[in-house]
């Protein structure tokens, strides 16, 4: 097993930053704890010690001093897998909260005869749908193109952000229509209610990448 990790081999500012892959059995390398998360419990995060670790130069990743290159290159590509994971949850939270609406029954009559129910219903899948075609574009860009391309770069960031935008929405209006059920750990909507807080952190800050957004824009 190894881990691929970003080292400072130069002077300051990105131009001085290299990747390296270092072997789990290096002498000075542990894996400190499991760290407990708020959700994504399927995806194990630890602390890692690094005491005088000594690794081969021919660990180095690409050029050196080139590795903040490779990591933004990389960015496309992480920033499309979590849009798209994000639209799949709040596809998958909003099939919920359909099933749910047609079989929980409150005053003699299912929730989703409600018309308040079917708007909230309504506007979901809006959203999700929206999500879901702004990232597939972005995608089928992304393959066209190059992920240095500014445009591909914006087009990433944008869809991202959207399809966060929607899944954390859609997720917390799904709780609401489950109620009290919905804050329960037997619920599967807690944990997508959970796992969905993530999305708008990795890959970039949804206000990182809004500035960055910015900028790419010219404004």
């Amino acid at each position: 097993m190894c881990i691929r990790d970003s080292v400072r081999t130069g002077g300051d500012g990105f131009g001085g930053i290299s990747l390296l892959v270092i072997d789990k059995g290096l002498p000075g390398f542990t894996v400190a704890r499991p760290l407990r998360k708020m959700g994504w419990h399927c995806s194990d995060t630890a602390e890692l010690n690094f005491d005088n670790v000594r690794v081969p130069a021919s660990n180095i990743v690409g050029e050196v001093d080139g590795g903040f290159v490779l990591v933004m290159q990389q960015f496309v590509n992480e920033r499309l897998s979590l849009a798209t994971q994000a639209y799949a949850t709040a596809q998958r939270a909003t099939d919920l909260a359909v099933a749910y609406a047609r079989e929980r029954e409150t005053f003699g009559k299912p929730l989703i005869t409600r018309q308040v129910i079917r708007h909230k219903l309504v506007d979901r899948t809006r959203k999700t749908a929206a999500a879901r075609a702004l990232t597939r574009l972005a995608i089928e860009r992304a393959v066209e193109g190059s992920t240095t391309d500014p445009a591909i770069i914006l087009d990433a960031v944008m869809a991202k952000n959207q399809s966060v935008e929607a899944c954390e929405w859609v997720v917390s209006e799904a709780v609401q229509i489950f109620g009290g059920m919905g804050y329960m750990r037997e619920s599967e909507i807690d944990r997508h209610y959970r796992d969905a807080r993530i999305l708008g952190i990795g890959g970039g800050a949804t206000e990182v990448l809004n500035d960055l957004a910015a900028k790419l824009l010219g404004f």
